[in-house]
């Protein structure tokens, strides 16, 4: 087994064993699925050899890429486009969110055999909106009225998108009863006690919690996988029938909440949170415009978890659709790149984060911003090389050393 491979079973120790063979079986498609995959080593490697300039402190969601953008319905009920993830979530150097980014777009690109120039142009074009949203010193947001472009056209789809059409992907009918479907081949059976004790925790938490949704019951549960880099994290969706109104049902997503693997390789001095679900959930709340529904937090078997109302609009943009336009690519970038400074400046001056002065004098600063694009592009090249690597370890069987300490998930 290579070094690499090493250091990444190192970063993953601590999830489910059976998942991390689902996880790093994804993870050999392409190069930017194994970019999504390896978050604690893109920060390792960061620690080591980027020698970026210094930023101001900044509330970052950690494991920002072109995938961790998409559409999703808020409290308010309007649908919004926005960052979307926040397991990694922390207070960190600004850059670090943008170049996490900025990679992720020379990986992206390259994987979709886009010409390195236009790779370029885009890398150059999110760092100049990014700077020049900072230096305005305001805070933007999208939702289908103030979108544009493929954005507006993404939003607009959003918007009708109905929930009975994820009831029927994610359910079937067994005799006169709606039930979670084991056909889909993200759902997995649970264990007779498990299963048992989270119908019973659940119960409990619309029971007591304020943040759960009122007059509903518990109809079943299946474990959930999703997502490349939290495959391995335990992870729960809940079928609740409405006490009230006849065949109304809400689907809950229960995710366990692990440290952010960005930690280890920042000195920023971190808030004590009362659990890692708190930290993503907070620092979610002081990033995004509007939080998705039914966002909050619990505790089961001494874990945390965030839990949130599983959407039929949370999606992402796909790149494959609109390679060939120049034109889309752009407004989308560019909105990328507005929403990151827009929500570092919602969350500026909290619990140690720089203030929106700071803020935006690093984006009128230009000093930084060669040297970070320049990491950016060099480092696409080594996720290149790791990829090979990697993919060549898995081939041989460097991962089938993993063995499952439990009987499922």
């Amino acid at each position: 087994m290579s070094k690499l491979s090493e250091q990444i079973l190192k970063f993953d120790s601590g999830l489910l064993p059976d998942m991390l063979q689902l996880k790093y079986e994804a993870m050999t498609e392409n190069a930017f699925r194994f970019y999504r995959g390896t978050c604690a080593l893109f920060y390792h490697d960061l620690a080591l050899y980027g020698n970026l300039p210094l930023s101001p402190a900044a509330w970052i969601c950690g494991d920002l890429h072109l995938e961790n953008f998409g559409s999703y319905r808020g409290n308010n009920k309007l649908v919004y486009f926005d960052l979307n993830d926040f397991d990694e979530a922390l207070l960190g150097p600004a850059a670090y969110e943008v170049v996490r980014l900025v990679t992720s777009i020379f990986v992206a690109f390259d994987t979709l055999d886009i010409e390195p120039e236009r790779a370029g142009k885009m890398a150059r074009l999110f760092v100049k909106t990014y700077s020049a949203t900072l230096a305005r010193g305001k805070a933007y947001s999208i939702e289908p009225r103030t979108a544009k472009g493929i954005v507006m056209k993404f939003l607009r789809a959003a918007e009708r998108s109905k929930y009975r059409d994820l009831l029927e992907k994610r359910t079937e009918e067994k005799g006169k009863k709606l039930v979670l479907t084991m056909r889909d081949e993200r759902h997995y059976k649970i264990e007779k006690k498990l299963r048992a004790e989270l119908m019973a925790h659940i119960t409990t938490w619309i029971e007591h919690s304020s943040d759960s949704p009122y007059n509903y019951k518990p109809k079943g549960v299946v474990f959930r996988l999703a997502g490349t880099g939290s495959v391995g994290v335990k992870r729960y969706l809940f079928l609740l029938k409405s006490t009230i109104t006849r065949n109304k049902y809400l689907l809950i997503d229960m995710k366990q909440s692990k440290p952010a693997a960005l930690l280890p390789f920042i000195d920023n001095s971190q808030p004590v949170w009362e659990n890692e679900a708190a930290r993503i959930t907070t620092v979610q709340n002081r990033m995004q415009y509007i939080t998705p529904l039914l966002l909050s937090t619990t505790v089961f078997r001494g874990d945390s978890y965030v839990m949130q109302e599983l959407q039929p609009v949370k999606d992402s943009i796909n790149f494959k659709m609109i390679r060939d336009d120049y034109r889309d690519l752009y407004e989308v970038i560019d909105e990328m790149a507005m929403l990151t400074a827009s929500s570092q400046l919602r969350s500026a001056g909290m619990q140690g984060s720089a203030n929106k002065d700071e803020l935006i004098a690093f984006g009128l600063n230009p000093d930084w911003q060669k040297p970070l694009i320049a990491y950016a592009d060099k480092y696409c090249g080594k996720v290149k090389a790791n990829y090979k690597q990697f993919k060549k370890d898995f081939e041989k069987g460097a991962f089938a050393c993993i063995k499952s300490t439990e009987k499922n998930p």
